[in-house]
Protein backbone atom coordinates (compact mmCIF):
# COMPACT_ATOMS: atom_id res chain seq x y z
CA UNK A 1 0.00 0.00 0.00
CA UNK A 2 1.07 3.31 -0.47
CA UNK A 3 1.28 6.34 1.71
CA UNK A 4 -1.43 8.26 3.21
CA UNK A 5 -2.48 11.61 2.53
CA UNK A 6 -0.66 14.01 0.52
CA UNK A 7 2.73 14.04 -1.25
CA UNK A 8 5.29 16.54 0.26
CA UNK A 9 5.89 19.66 -2.09
CA UNK A 10 9.36 18.59 -1.68
CA UNK A 11 8.68 15.24 -3.44
CA UNK A 12 6.53 16.26 -6.22
CA UNK A 13 9.73 19.57 -6.90
CA UNK A 14 12.15 16.06 -7.67
CA UNK A 15 12.64 16.30 -11.13
CA UNK A 16 12.54 12.75 -13.03
CA UNK A 17 14.90 11.78 -15.64
CA UNK A 18 14.08 11.23 -19.00
CA UNK A 19 15.65 9.71 -21.49
CA UNK A 20 17.45 12.05 -24.32
CA UNK A 21 16.89 10.94 -27.47
CA UNK A 22 19.83 11.46 -29.80
CA UNK A 23 20.22 11.65 -33.44
CA UNK A 24 22.00 9.09 -34.33
CA UNK A 25 25.26 9.31 -36.10
CA UNK A 26 26.46 8.28 -39.38
CA UNK A 27 27.96 4.21 -40.06
CA UNK A 28 31.72 4.62 -40.28
CA UNK A 29 31.57 2.75 -43.55
CA UNK A 30 30.07 5.58 -45.51
CA UNK A 31 31.91 8.25 -47.71
CA UNK A 32 31.80 11.20 -46.54
CA UNK A 33 29.37 12.23 -49.30
CA UNK A 34 26.82 9.29 -47.89
CA UNK A 35 27.28 10.50 -44.48
CA UNK A 36 26.29 14.09 -45.17
CA UNK A 37 23.12 12.61 -46.83
CA UNK A 38 22.90 10.52 -43.43
CA UNK A 39 23.16 13.89 -41.62
CA UNK A 40 20.66 15.63 -43.76
CA UNK A 41 17.74 13.13 -43.73
CA UNK A 42 18.44 12.68 -39.77
CA UNK A 43 18.31 16.19 -39.01
CA UNK A 44 15.19 16.71 -41.21
CA UNK A 45 13.02 14.26 -38.74
CA UNK A 46 12.32 14.23 -35.11
CA UNK A 47 15.32 12.66 -33.08
CA UNK A 48 13.53 9.34 -32.19
CA UNK A 49 12.67 8.55 -35.97
CA UNK A 50 15.48 5.85 -37.22
CA UNK A 51 15.82 3.22 -34.08
CA UNK A 52 18.80 1.10 -33.78
CA UNK A 53 17.51 -1.42 -36.12
CA UNK A 54 16.71 1.21 -38.95
CA UNK A 55 19.67 2.63 -39.37
CA UNK A 56 20.67 -0.11 -41.96
CA UNK A 57 17.91 0.56 -44.33
CA UNK A 58 18.82 4.14 -43.68
CA UNK A 59 23.01 3.69 -44.80
CA UNK A 60 21.82 2.21 -47.30
CA UNK A 61 19.01 4.51 -48.15
CA UNK A 62 22.22 7.24 -48.69
CA UNK A 63 24.41 4.71 -50.33
CA UNK A 64 21.61 4.54 -53.38
CA UNK A 65 21.15 8.12 -53.20
CA UNK A 66 25.12 9.11 -53.66
CA UNK A 67 25.05 6.64 -56.32
CA UNK A 68 22.02 7.39 -57.65
CA UNK A 69 23.18 11.40 -58.06
CA UNK A 70 27.05 9.84 -59.73
CA UNK A 71 24.49 8.02 -62.30
CA UNK A 72 22.49 11.07 -63.13
CA UNK A 73 26.40 13.03 -63.66
CA UNK A 74 27.16 9.76 -66.26
CA UNK A 75 23.47 10.03 -67.73
CA UNK A 76 24.16 13.76 -68.22
CA UNK A 77 27.83 13.32 -69.58
CA UNK A 78 26.87 10.82 -71.98
CA UNK A 79 23.73 12.66 -73.21
CA UNK A 80 26.05 15.93 -74.05
CA UNK A 81 28.88 13.16 -75.97
CA UNK A 82 27.76 12.69 -79.64
CA UNK A 83 29.92 9.36 -79.26
CA UNK A 84 27.59 7.58 -76.99
CA UNK A 85 25.91 4.80 -78.48
CA UNK A 86 22.16 3.67 -77.68
CA UNK A 87 23.36 0.65 -75.62
CA UNK A 88 25.45 2.70 -73.57
CA UNK A 89 22.77 5.30 -72.82
CA UNK A 90 19.88 2.06 -72.13
CA UNK A 91 22.41 1.05 -69.93
CA UNK A 92 22.90 4.09 -67.69
CA UNK A 93 19.03 4.84 -67.70
CA UNK A 94 18.34 1.30 -66.52
CA UNK A 95 20.61 1.78 -63.69
CA UNK A 96 19.21 5.27 -62.90
CA UNK A 97 15.66 3.46 -62.70
CA UNK A 98 17.10 0.53 -60.30
CA UNK A 99 18.98 3.20 -57.66
CA UNK A 100 15.10 4.95 -57.94
CA UNK A 101 13.51 1.98 -57.19
CA UNK A 102 15.80 0.79 -54.51
CA UNK A 103 15.62 4.81 -52.91
CA UNK A 104 11.63 4.91 -53.34
CA UNK A 105 11.39 1.50 -51.65
CA UNK A 106 13.63 2.50 -48.52
CA UNK A 107 12.20 5.66 -48.15
CA UNK A 108 8.93 4.52 -48.31
CA UNK A 109 9.90 1.47 -45.71
CA UNK A 110 11.75 3.84 -43.50
CA UNK A 111 8.44 5.95 -43.72
CA UNK A 112 10.28 9.15 -45.03
CA UNK A 113 8.41 9.49 -48.59
CA UNK A 114 5.78 11.74 -49.42
CA UNK A 115 3.48 8.77 -50.13
CA UNK A 116 3.59 7.63 -46.09
CA UNK A 117 2.66 11.03 -44.70
CA UNK A 118 -0.23 11.66 -47.51
CA UNK A 119 -3.20 12.77 -45.68
CA UNK A 120 -6.34 11.65 -47.80
CA UNK A 121 -8.36 14.48 -45.61
CA UNK A 122 -5.89 17.07 -47.02
CA UNK A 123 -6.79 15.92 -50.31
CA UNK A 124 -6.49 18.29 -53.58
CA UNK A 125 -10.23 18.10 -55.41
CA UNK A 126 -12.61 19.91 -57.82
CA UNK A 127 -14.90 21.05 -54.40
CA UNK A 128 -18.43 20.60 -56.17
CA UNK A 129 -17.97 16.61 -55.81
CA UNK A 130 -18.74 16.48 -59.43
CA UNK A 131 -16.91 16.76 -62.24
CA UNK A 132 -14.62 19.35 -63.13
CA UNK A 133 -16.45 19.62 -66.84
CA UNK A 134 -19.85 19.47 -65.78
CA UNK A 135 -21.45 22.57 -65.57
Amino acid sequence: MGDRGRTPAAELAIASVTEINRRPEPQDDLTPEQAAEWVAVVNRLPSDWFPRETHGLLAQYCRHVVCGREVASLLKEAMGNPDTSVNDLDRLLKMQEREGRAISSLATKMRISQQTTYDKSKKKGTGSGGRPCQM
